[in-house]
């Protein structure tokens, strides 16, 4: 089994990068806000673990809305960070860039916690899996935390605390606002597991 990673450089896929050392991981620049930080952050773990490290960009800013694309929130978007299609996008992207690699098993970062969005669902995971399964035949598509909180993810993995410090989270910048979404969700993380401190 050769798998591959999508690693944004936030807390949960850098600890799901820790805890499963994939042979590959894959960060995508689609015209996030934050991609700078985020491609340094997963590289500087990819470094640290010895993983191949690919970086996919792929300008769609004029597609998504909100605080990630930097432009007015939608009247149909759910949340201020609201990308449609995000996942199906990132996957697409990078079972297309691994399956020349030998990739068999593509890793997502979905945890229990993101099942308030439909394609952080156990659903939507199961339906893109059997999708790339018809479409090429060899690749698998797997969430290893989709039963767990961030909390939880953490402490499975035993991620240590200099290799999270990496973790850029913020949705808005190339350095944490402390205001968004992924920022505030960030420190209820560290607070919870008694690394406030990072």
């Amino acid at each position: 089994m050769k798998s591959a990673l999508l690693l944004s450089g936030g807390m949960d896929s850098i600890a799901i990068a820790f805890w499963k050392r994939p042979d590959i991981a894959v960060t995508i620049d689609y015209g996030q806000m934050p991609a700078p930080a985020e491609i340094r952050a997963a590289a500087a773990v990819c470094a640290q673990l010895g993983v191949q490290h690919i970086v996919i960009r792929a300008d769609l800013s004029a597609l998504g809305s909100g605080d990630m694309a930097g432009r007015p929130e939608i009247e149909v978007a759910p949340l201020p960070e609201w990308w449609p299609f995000r996942n199906q996008m990132l996957v697409t992207l990078a079972a297309m860039a691994t399956l020349s690699h030998g990739v068999t098993h593509l890793l997502m970062g979905t945890l229990q916690t993101d099942g308030q969005h439909v394609d952080g669902q156990p659903g939507f995971v199961d339906r893109l899996d059997q999708l790339l399964k018809l479409q090429e035949g060899s690749m698998r598509l797997v969430a290893p935390a989709i039963e767990l909180t961030a909390e939880q993810l953490i402490r499975t993995s035993n991620v240590p605390g200099e290799i999270l410090g990496w973790a850029h989270s913020c949705h808005r910048s190339d350095f944490a606002c402390g205001e968004c979404g992924g920022c505030r969700k960030h420190y209820r993380t560290m607070e919870a597991i008694g690394m406030g401190a990072y």
